[in-house]
C-alpha cells in the first residue's frame, strides 16, 4: 500500500491541493500538501484517525515515517489539514482505489459489508418526538408574539431600555427554527423510507395477484409516507439515532457505519457510508450501490444474518 500511495503522490497528487512555499512569509517551512494527503490516506486505510494516534504513527511506523520523509507533523497540524481539505482528501481516496485497480493490488469481485456502531457527539437528551415537536413550534409562536407585545409597549415607556427581550426573543426563534427543520426532515425520511418499501410491496401484490381463491391471503399494506407520532430525532445532531451496539449494552445517540471490502487480500475498503438506521436490515443495496461503478462489477456479496430482509 505504502509504493502504491507513493506513485499516486507522484502521479496525481498535485492535482488536489496548490502547495504554496511558506506560512504567508513568516514562520517554518510549510509541510508540503501531496505528503500530507499521502499520510492521511495512509493512515485512515489502516484504521488510524485521530490526529494525535497520527502524529504518534510519524515517529512509531516505519511506513509512515517513509512517506512523511521522516518528518513530524504535530496532531494541530493533521487536524487543521484534514478539516480545510476535507473534500479533497475523499476525492484522493477514490483516486487512490482507482490506481490500486490499475496496478492490480485490487480487484473488485466479492465484497464483504458489514456496520457498527459510532457514538454521536449529542446528548440522547436532546432527542424529541415529532408530534412533541409540533407541540413546541406552537408555545414559541406564542411567546414570541407575546415578547414583541413586550417590546412594543417597552419601547413606549420612558427608562425601560428592554434588553433582556431580544435575547429571549432569539433564543425561541431559534428553538423554533431547529423544531421545524427538525420536523421537516422526519416528513422527508418518512418519504424516502416508504419510496424503498414500495418496490416490495409491489412483488408482494404481483405475488398475491397470481395465486387463485383462498390461497392469495392477505393483502399486503401499503407504504406509509406520514410520520408516526413517536418518531424521534435529535436537535444537536439530526443525523444521529437512539442505537445500541447488542442487547446487553445501553441505547446511545449514534450512527451505524457501514463499509465494503475487497476479500482479494488486499482488503481495501471500496464504500462507506452513515446511515441513522439502527438495524441493518436494509442497508445491503445501499452499502453495494456505494462502492464507485469505475472500481469494478461486484459479483458477490458476503453479509451476516443481520442484513436478512426475511
Amino acid at each position: 500500500m505504502t509504493w502504491c500511495i507513493l506513485y499516486w503522490r507522484r502521479w496525481k497528487g498535485s492535482r488536489w491541493i496548490d502547495s504554496g512555499s511558506t506560512n504567508g512569509g513568516t514562520g517554518s517551512r510549510q509541510y508540503h500538501p501531496r505528503m500530507m494527503l499521502a499520510l492521511l490516506i495512509y493512515c485512515h486505510a489502516n484504521g488510524v484517525f485521530g490526529s494525535r494516534r497520527i502524529e504518534r504513527a510519524t515517529y512509531r511506523d516505519l511506513a509512515v515515517r517513509y512517506l512523511c520523509a521522516n518528518t513530524h507533523p504535530d496532531h494541530d497540524t493533521i487536524c487543521k489539514f484534514r478539516r480545510e481539505n476535507f473534500e479533497a482528501v475523499g476525492e484522493a481516496f477514490s483516486q487512490v482505489l482507482l490506481l490500486a485497480r490499475e496496478l492490480k493490488l485490487m480487484k473488485v469481485g466479492t465484497l464483504s459489508v458489514d456496520g457498527t456502531k459510532i457514538g454521536a457527539n449529542a446528548s440522547k437528551h436532546r432527542n424529541v418526538r415529532h408530534d412533541r415537536a409540533g407541540e413546541l413550534v406552537e408555545q414559541l409562536e406564542a411567546d414570541i408574539e407575546q415578547l414583541l407585545t413586550q417590546a412594543e409597549q417597552a419601547d413606549q415607556k420612558a427608562g425601560d431600555d428592554g434588553q433582556s427581550l431580544p435575547e429571549a426573543l432569539a433564543r425561541r426563534q431559534d428553538l423554533k427554527q431547529k423544531l421545524e427543520q427538525a420536523r421537516a426532515q422526519l416528513k422527508s425520511r418518512a418519504k424516502a423510507r416508504a419510496e424503498q418499501e414500495r418496490a416490495e410491496y409491489e412483488r408482494k401484490l404481483e405475488a398475491r395477484e397470481r395465486r387463485s381463491g383462498e390461497r392469495k391471503g392477505k393483502k399486503p399494506r401499503p407504504p406509509d409516507e406520514a410520520v408516526p407520532e413517536d418518531q424521534q430525532i435529535n436537535l444537536t445532531d439530526p443525523d444521529a439515532a437512539l442505537m445500541r451496539k447488542n442487547k446487553g449494552s445501553e441505547y446511545r445517540q449514534s450512527h451505524n457505519a457501514q463499509a465494503s471490502v475487497t476479500t482479494d487480500g488486499s482488503q481495501l475498503i471500496v464504500g462507506a457510508r452513515l446511515t441513522d438506521a439502527a438495524s441493518d436490515r436494509r442497508e445491503l443495496v445501499a452499502n453495494v450501490a456505494s462502492v464507485p461503478p469505475e472500481l469494478g462489477r461486484v459479483s458477490r456479496v458476503l453479509a451476516d444474518n443481520d442484513y436478512a430482509t426475511g
